[in-house]
């Protein structure tokens, strides 16, 4: 059984040479070309619970050189995943969820330990998880070429083509802490079912999941070193994986700081880059409120705010703002928060300080700039309590900046023009969502906002990739989803046909 204490790591003898153990203290390896490896620099860093600060186990410090040696395993290792027909990187994948499920408890443990997740939503990102899996290898079917006659165009009319869909090869996958297991898998399985590689490189935040995903996948037959893990640095790690030219494409999701730099160092090469958001929800008049409360209160605090896709402002007419205001008082006042493990918590901690110190910058900023504060506004260790502010000014922070933490600003707005501007002016463009009964204004504004995705009369929130998500501006480029995913892994090849050979000429059809 799964011990009840969720600031420690317990796990199953099946995991054992995932870890070496000292003093108590498990100190987690790299995976390289299917070997659980110790670093050779015997360097190790702190993994730390964000609810109590502990050091719940030590990650294997990567270095550059053991970074290049997992791309080389990867990169002889291709031959290894092209070889399996596609039924049976089916059949692993699917032995791998089944796997997951097996072992549900300690990943759900390990969930709540490293990234701080309140038990219900540790549940969910697991069932999320083996959900993707299974839509992916529906996808995997769908992985068709395309026939293109040619007598359609003058100078290809003895021709016709075949278009297939490839493997780019070796694919760097680098993941955020916010959603340790989902993310990861929502990347990798993709890369795999269409036939690549992968060297994976995740947060140092939470990198054990990661490395517990792997095993799963080791445990499930997939051969040595398609997937590979190193833990450690961006600047080391990272850098190195997204720079080498035997890597075909990179995968990012992570801050828009980090991001922005990553198409200069990676050359030419495939990318996708899920970057920062500042999702706004645009309230309208002849809203229903009760519903517009409800969900724009689920968008700020789920995952404590800690999502690129939350609501991070609210821009609100006028007219109903009061109304509004009020129902989001009464709502925010009843999200429980607390250490994740306790029943019923909605709201657990941040990630580390550095992450509660810029919430808690942007809150203080607003206020000194005549932002009213009415519910939270306090930390408890990392624990950032639901805030709302109103009336906040646009010289505010807040206003702009993305805050990854559980607070709502409310910008009141003379008209939905307003609203459209204001939104617009981001530098991001990841999401929006919009609030009205009207489908005609629904439509128009839609149409108008420069974002990736517009959730109406919801929330956003992407789920299992359902629906294609992605941004555009400062939020990145490229789609990740089922059968969306899948695109950005592979490149087309062209087959061109030449028929005259065969005497299947024009002259060859006349009466």
């Amino acid at each position: 059984m799964v011990s009840n204490r969720f600031d420690e790591v317990t796990l199953p003898k099946e995991f054992r040479d995932v870890y070496d153990e000292e003093d108590g203290v498990k100190k987690f390896r790299l995976f390289i070309g299917g070997k659980w490896i110790r670093p050779e620099s015997g360097k190790y860093f702190d993994v730390k619970s964000p609810s109590t600060r502990r050091v719940l186990a030590k990650a294997a410090l990567g270095s550059r050189e053991e970074a290049l040696q997992a791309i080389s395993e990867a990169v002889s290792s291709q031959n290894k995943i092209r070889s399996l027909a596609a039924i049976d990187r089916i059949e692993i994948l699917e032995e791998a969820s089944r796997l997951i499920a097996k072992y549900e408890e300690y990943f759900v443990n390990i969930l709540v330990s490293e990234a701080g997740k309140p038990i219900v939503y540790a549940k969910s990102e697991v069932k999320a998880t083996r959900e993707r899996m299974r839509l992916t290898l529906e996808e995997a079917r769908k992985i068709y070429g395309e026939y293109i006659p040619g007598d359609w165009v003058d100078d290809t009319r003895n021709k016709f083509a075949i278009v297939l869909r490839q493997p780019v090869g070796v694919i760097a996958t680098i993941t955020p802490f916010n959603y340790p297991l989902f993310s990861p898998i929502a990347k990798i399985a993709p890369a795999l079912v269409s036939g690549n590689c992968v060297v994976h490189k995740p947060a140092s935040d939470t990198p054990i999941v990661s490395l517990l995903l792997a095993r799963v996948l080791q445990a499930a037959g997939l051969p040595d070193g398609v997937l590979n893990v190193v833990t450690g640095p961006g600047g080391e790690v990272g850098d190195t994986i997204i720079s080498d030219p035997r890597v075909g494409a990179v995968s990012f999701t992570g801050s828009t700081d980090v991001g922005s730099k990553i198409p200069a160092k990676a050359g030419i090469k495939k990318l996708h880059l899920e970057l920062g958001g500042k999702a706004a929800a645009i309230v309208l008049e002849d809203v229903d409120l009760d519903l517009a409360a409800e969900k724009i209160t689920l968008g700020v605090i789920k995952n404590s705010g800690q999502r690129c896709d939350a609501i991070s402002r609210a821009l609100v007419v006028e007219d109903i703002a009061d109304k509004l205001v009020d129902k989001l008082k009464g709502s925010f006042e009843k999200v429980k928060f607390g250490y994740p493990w306790e029943d019923g918590v909605q709201v657990g901690p941040l990630i580390n300080e550095r992450a509660l110190s810029h919430v808690s910058e942007l809150v203080e900023d607003a206020v000194n700039k005549g932002a009213l504060l009415l519910v939270g506004g306090k930390s408890h260790g990392l624990i950032y309590e639901p805030t709302l502010l109103d009336k906040v000014p646009l010289e505010a922070r807040i206003a702009w900046e993305e805050t990854f933490g559980p607070v709502l600003p409310v910008i009141r707005v003379k008209n939905e023009e307003e609203a459209i501007e204001i939104s617009n002016r981001s530098n991001f463009g990841l999401d929006s969502a919009i609030f009205t009964n009207s489908f005609y204004r629904m439509w128009r504004i839609a149409k108008t906002l420069q974002v990736g995705t517009v959730s109406v009369n919801d929330a956003p929130a992407h789920g299992v990739g359902n629906f294609p998500f992605g941004g555009v501006k400062d939020s990145g480029m490229g789609r990740e989803g089922l059968g969306y995913s899948i695109d950005e892994m592979t490149v087309i090849k062209t087959i061109s046909v030449n028929l005259e050979p065969a005497g299947m000429k024009k002259e060859a059809h006349k009466c």
